[in-house]
C-alpha cells in the first residue's frame, strides 16, 4: 500500500512517541458499545452482520490517521490504505485469516470480503502475516460472548498494528449492541483518536 514517511521534526507527537517507544508494555486496549440495530434488521434482507462490521471498523480505521500509521525502528509511515485481515471461522471448529483491501463502498467492499471469506473456507492455507507486512489492521469476533474487556496475544513490544474484536449481539430495551474492543500502541495513538475510531464506526454502522 502507498504511503508516506512522517517528519519527526514537525510531526507533533514526536516526543510522545519517543516515550512511548521505551515502555516494556506501550500496548493499550479500550472496550465500548456500539449499537448494532441496524444490522439486525437488515439480516432479514440478506445483509450479513459479520461483513457489515467488518466494514464499518474499516470506516473508523480509516477516518483516523494514527490508526494507518506504523513504525520500524525511528521511521513513522503514514500509509493511505490498509487491509484488514480478519479471522475467518471454520466448519471444524478452527480459524483461518482472509484478507480484504479496503474499499470505502460498502457494496463493493462486501462483495470482495464475501468473496475472500469464501476462499478461506474452502481450504486456503493459514497465511498468518510474518512480521514483513505493516499495512494491516486485524479483526476478530468473539460471537460467543458479550465480553467487558480483552486483551491481545502480542508479538514484541514494537508490535503496532491495531487490533479490533467484537463480541455477541444482545438486546436490551429493543434495541441491539455488543462490545467492541481496539487495542493500539501508546506510541501511535492516544485515548482523543480512540474517541475519533469508535465515533466513525458508530457512524457507519448507521448507514451499512
Amino acid at each position: 500500500m502507498a504511503g508516506r514517511v512522517v517528519d519527526l521534526g514537525v510531526w507533533n507527537r514526536a516526543d510522545q512517541f519517543r516515550f512511548f517507544r521505551g515502555f516494556q508494555r506501550p500496548h493499550y486496549a479500550i472496550t465500548s458499545r456500539v449499537d448494532v440495530t441496524r444490522l439486525k434488521a437488515g439480516r432479514r434482507a440478506g445483509l450479513s452482520p459479520f461483513r457489515a462490521c467488518v466494514w464499518a471498523i474499516g470506516c473508523g480505521v480509516h477516518a483516523v490517521p494514527e490508526l494507518r500509521m506504523r513504525f520500524r525502528g525511528e521511521v513513522v509511515t503514514e500509509y493511505d490504505r490498509v487491509e484488514l485481515s480478519m479471522a475467518v471461522p471454520l466448519p471444524d471448529g478452527n480459524f483461518n485469516y482472509a484478507y480484504v483491501p479496503w474499499e470505502p463502498s460498502f457494496e463493493g467492499f462486501d462483495r470482495v470480503c464475501r468473496e475472500r471469506i469464501e476462499a478461506v473456507r474452502a481450504g486456503l492455507p493459514l497465511a498468518a502475516n510474518d512480521g514483513s507486512r505493516d499495512d494491516l489492521a486485524y479483526l476478530s469476533c468473539l460471537p460467543w460472548l458479550d465480553y467487558t474487556a480483552l486483551d491481545n496475544a502480542l508479538p514484541h513490544a514494537e508490535d503496532c498494528i491495531p487490533r479490533v474484536s467484537w463480541g455477541r449481539f444482545v438486546e436490551a430495551e429493543g434495541r441491539w449492541s455488543c462490545a467492541m474492543t481496539i487495542q493500539v500502541h501508546h506510541a501511535l495513538v492516544d485515548g482523543r483518536q480512540v474517541g475519533d475510531f469508535f465515533e466513525a464506526v458508530r457512524d457507519a454502522l448507521k448507514m451499512a
